[in-house]
């Protein structure tokens, strides 16, 4: 999606307002129950989790049930506004440097 400056802020806006009701929901609270890092597979309190955007809401994202995932703060840090290719791609070339 390509948007004015205005219309992403716009954008972005409404999708974090979506995000903290999602927060909220029923639906969230029992899906970090027992809960695993969407990307690591580590383990995570409920405390510990957080809510990363699959495709990130800077780059046309929804706040919505399908692009919503748990993840521990280390991954969703390190994939900031990574798409879902693009952070294969770093995940990728941080396990051949090792």
């Amino acid at each position: 999606m390509f948007f004015s400056e205005d219309k992403k802020q716009a954008h972005i806006k409404r999708e974090k307002e979506k995000a903290r009701a999602l927060r909220k929901s029923r639906w969230w609270h029992n899906r970090i129950t027992k809960t695993s890092c969407h990307y690591c597979t580590k383990a995570l309190e409920k405390s510990d989790v957080t809510m990363d955007h699959v495709l990130p809401v800077s780059r046309g994202g929804t706040s919505t049930k399908g692009n919503v995932v748990p993840s521990c703060k280390d991954c969703n840090n390190k994939k900031k506004n990574l798409t879902p290719v693009e952070w294969l791609e770093y995940l990728e070339g941080h396990l051949q440097k090792q």
